[in-house]
């Protein structure tokens, strides 16, 4: 039989300590050591000689809060594993708490098998971060994406020729064949490619090709 992995739940409200524990309790594989009501009942705790293998905190805690308290265990206790609990899904306080030393961060809103999850893995010397977050930190950046590339879009300005040169050279046309199909001479594509080089700030045509259609200036 495997040893069990010890837990201390550290919550301001009494009665999400009890929920929290009385699901816990049930698993064969945690044993809840301790409860505390904030951080500095957590280190007393540890002091008198608690020793859990992973302590499950909320972050907004009188006297002494989540963060500050994980400051403190990977300053003193760096072998035990910090998971936050919290309803705070604002990525300030994310990022906070693994800048802290924090190993987790759950949403109070997820079910008991994911808790579990996450202490098995915490234990195991991996990172967790709930489902939930992850997707909205996911979409977060897809957005920061997207804006950046309308931005540069609005900032690299191409005439309508340049743009049909560009489709030409993406189709790997040679300066004289694009030429020829634009009544023009060779030297003035010579000149196009360089600018539009320029525009991008690309060395070659082969990163220029990929930028233009990674941004989605042509297709």
């Amino acid at each position: 039989m495997k040893i069990p992995i010890k837990v201390l739940i550290a919550d301001n409200h009494a009665i999400v300590r009890n929920g929290v524990i009385s699901l816990l309790e049930k698993k064969e594989n945690i044993e809840i050591v301790a409860q505390a009501a904030n951080g500095l009942e957590v280190l007393r705790l540890l002091q008198s000689g608690i020793a859990p293998d992973v302590i499950l905190t909320d972050i907004a805690m009188p006297e002494m809060d989540g963060i500050a308290l994980t400051e403190l265990l990977k300053l003193n206790y760096p072998t035990i594993k910090i998971l936050i609990l919290t309803t705070a899904d604002q990525e300030e306080f994310i990022i906070s708490s693994f800048s802290a030393g924090a190993q987790g961060y759950l949403l109070k809103n997820v079910n008991i098998a994911e808790v579990v999850f996450a202490i098995e893995q915490l234990a195991a010397g991996y990172k967790h971060l709930c489902t939930a977050i992850g997707l909205k930190l996911l979409n977060h950046l897809q957005g920061r994406f997207i804006l950046n590339s309308k931005n540069l879009k609005a900032n690299i300005q191409l005439s309508k020729r340049e743009l049909e040169i560009l489709s030409l050279i993406a189709e790997g046309y040679t300066n004289g064949e694009i030429a020829d199909k634009l009544f023009t001479s060779k030297c003035t594509i010579e000149g196009n490619r360089q600018n539009l080089l320029d525009k991008t700030g690309k060395k070659n045509t082969a990163s220029l090709i990929n930028f233009v259609v990674r941004n989605g200036i042509i297709d």
